[in-house]
């Protein structure tokens, strides 16, 4: 494969940047979410938006879709939602005098799916979701059915303590490429928000990118390079994540998955694109890590009992975990 070069990350970059800027002016004060919800749409993941309501998840993913120029549907979970409510059911009908069921699509079949408070239908209709999420496909009755690309699945979700809500499988969780809590606004950025929203309006963004640039930028993240010493660092922090592999898993039932190390590479790349950089750094791992091992940690029911917390131990990880585990290397580049 031929590695993405300076010329073709610098302009791809360009967009990245409007898209940021664009996102920004949705969703105020929090700049670092937005940064973390474009490097998951560029690592080609899905994302799962975790706060109470009214702090703008809705309006973020929505402010996505419109700057992307993508098909988007919403799909309001309630505990009454049944799972052909999500894929699309076959439906009999009569042609030419002969009876036979029909497949309906249903909001699956897009580009953007927003499942908003995922958490508060039933297990049974969120598992509807699973083949959907990882093979990009549906099946019903027997038959599949391709989805539209590009994918994603753009779910939010209220904290598992409020009540009406099911905690999400941990199947389901780790589909998810990033689990991104949406913090409280601060003074300030409550005061801009009063001062340049209004209630039951929604902010007007451009369209930056369309379905072709999205597709090659896409395509040039999986071009970045991820020298080797990264990639090694990569594995022993989701090693580390296993009982009996660090000190700070001591409290960690059950570990990450393979899934989370490749996830945890194509997140960093997707972040080094955003830098307009050619090779994913152990910066780029550091950033991303967090989101993408939080919801892939399964806490001992003690350490839970303690007060400790997903973030707490992955926060812990990467203060004990070295960036290498050797020597310097001369370079990071492609020739090293």
């Amino acid at each position: 494969m031929e590695f993405a070069s300076e010329t073709e990350v610098a302009e791809a970059g360009k967009h990245v940047r409007s898209l940021n800027a664009a996102l920004n002016q949705v969703l105020f004060g929090q700049e670092e979410l937005v940064e973390l919800v474009l490097t998951g749409i560029l690592a080609r993941g899905h994302i799962l938006l975790e706060g109470l309501p009214g702090l703008g998840k809705t309006e973020l993913v929505k402010g996505l879709s419109k700057t992307l120029k993508l098909a988007t549907k919403r799909v309001q979970f309630t505990p009454d939602l049944l799972p052909g409510d999500i894929t699309g059911n076959p439906v009999l009908q009569e042609v030419d005098g002969k009876r036979s069921f029909v497949f309906q699509p249903g909001p699956l079949f897009t580009n953007i799916v927003l499942a908003d408070e995922i958490n508060r239908a039933s297990p049974k209709t969120q598992s509807a979701l699973l083949e959907a999420m990882q093979e990009r496909r549906v099946t019903v009755l027997g038959e599949t059915h391709e989805l539209p690309r590009p994918f994603f699945v753009l779910a939010t979700q209220n904290p598992i303590e409020l009540e009406g809500t099911y905690p999400l499988p941990e199947a389901q969780l780790d589909r998810f490429l990033f689990k991104l809590e949406v913090m409280k606004n601060d003074v300030g950025t409550l005061e801009r928000i009063v001062n340049h929203r209004e209630l039951g309006t929604e902010p007007v963004v451009e369209a930056i990118m369309d379905a072709s640039t999205l597709n090659d930028t896409l395509a040039l993240v999986r071009r970045i390079f991820l020298p080797e010493v990264v990639g090694n660092y990569i594995a022993r922090l989701v090693d580390a994540t296993h009982p009996g592999q660090s000190s700070a898993a001591r409290g960690i039932r059950y570990g990450a998955s393979p899934r989370a190390a490749l996830s945890l590479a194509s997140a960093a790349k997707a972040r080094a694109l955003m830098n307009e950089r050619t090779n994913a750094s152990f910066e780029d791992v550091r950033f991303v890590a967090p989101a993408v091992l939080r919801h892939r940690v399964v806490l001992e029911y003690n350490a839970r009992v303690e007060g400790l917390t997903q973030n707490d131990v992955v926060r812990s990880i990467l203060e004990e975990v070295p960036a290498q585990s050797g020597a310097t290397p001369k370079t990071l580049n492609q020739t090293a």
